[in-house]
């Protein structure tokens, strides 16, 4: 259940911007009609990504709020392995046109959107966690399961399922209950069983079962080379011979938290502009703003 934070602190919700985006847009799209504002532009994903942040804001009620996005220029890792997300579809052409517009719509409603050259939003994301951790509660709004590396005690992850208003909060003891994985073996597990969303292979032969059996017996790729003759042989000889590829992986799958970002806390306070807020819901005809801003 999503649980509002703390109200004796302030809290700070981090939001996966593309990830909430793409699904607002497939979530309102499969129908095959887009829905478009008087001027014939594309709104359809707008709509639909306000409503999910809107529910999200209603039940969490954070006293912060930011926005992260990816650039069009890619990140640091396809310098490592060009064909890292090379597997990428084309965005939708109705949807191209709003990757701009729901930044200026965001901003319109008091949300600070971030973004870094060379890094990814999950990069972002992972940077501000790790420091506003110190200071106050952070919860993490996305869909994408590699964010579950960030969760401690301070920094809890909300993943949407399918159905609005529908969500898993991840927090170490709910991450140890349903996967039976710490946050740190996240990143691993992807080390050995690769990513085929983010394309990049992991050890050839080895699957989501088979690594997650391995950490559970050795808790971590370290603990798994050390004991490699402790290994079913043809398991020993699928990891020996993709060494590279498994430390490589391993290193694709880690959110950096070290990006250059120089957001502090109080830059991200969340205040609402009532006519901000009403101009550009007119400017969208988004006609759900009361729910906002009440």
């Amino acid at each position: 259940m999503l649980q509002q934070s703390n109200g004796d602190t302030p809290s700070v919700l981090l939001v996966d911007g593309m990830a909430l985006l793409f699904r607002a847009y497939f979530g309102t799209a499969w129908g095959g009609s887009v829905k478009k504002n008087r001027d014939g532009v594309p709104v359809n994903a707008v709509h639909g990504f306000l409503r999910i942040l809107g529910d999200a804001v209603r039940r969490i009620k954070p006293t912060h709020l930011v926005c992260c996005w990816d650039l069009a220029g890619g990140s640091f890792r396809a310098n490592d392995f060009p064909d890292y997300k090379g597997n990428r579809p084309e965005a939708p052409e109705d949807l191209i046109p709003q990757f701009e517009l729901i930044k200026t719509v965001t901003e319109h409603f008091g949300i600070l959107n971030v973004s870094s050259e060379g890094y990814e939003a999950d990069d972002c994301i992972g940077t501000l966690a790790r420091r506003f951790a110190v200071e106050t509660e952070v919860f993490v709004l996305t869909g994408d399961h590699d964010l579950l590396q960030l969760v401690d005690e301070r920094i809890s992850v909300v993943i949407m399922k399918k159905g609005q208003g529908n969500y898993a909060v991840y927090t170490p003891a709910f991450l140890l209950e349903e996967r039976q994985m710490t946050a740190a073996q996240i990143i691993d597990l992807k080390g050995l069983m690769g990513d085929t969303s983010d394309n990049y292979p992991g050890v050839r032969g080895i699957g989501e079962k088979t690594a997650l059996k391995l950490l559970q017996e050795y808790a971590s790729i370290e603990g798994i080379l050390t004991n490699l003759n402790q290994l079913p042989p043809a398991i020993r000889k699928k990891i020996e011979a993709d060494l590279d590829m498994l430390h490589l992986s391993r290193r694709l799958a880690t959110i950096h938290c070290e990006a250059p970002l120089t957001v502090e806390l109080s830059e991200c306070l969340w205040i609402v502009d009532r006519d901000r807020v009403t101009a550009i819901c007119e400017h969208v005809e988004f006609r759900d703003a009361l729910r906002w801003i009440g």
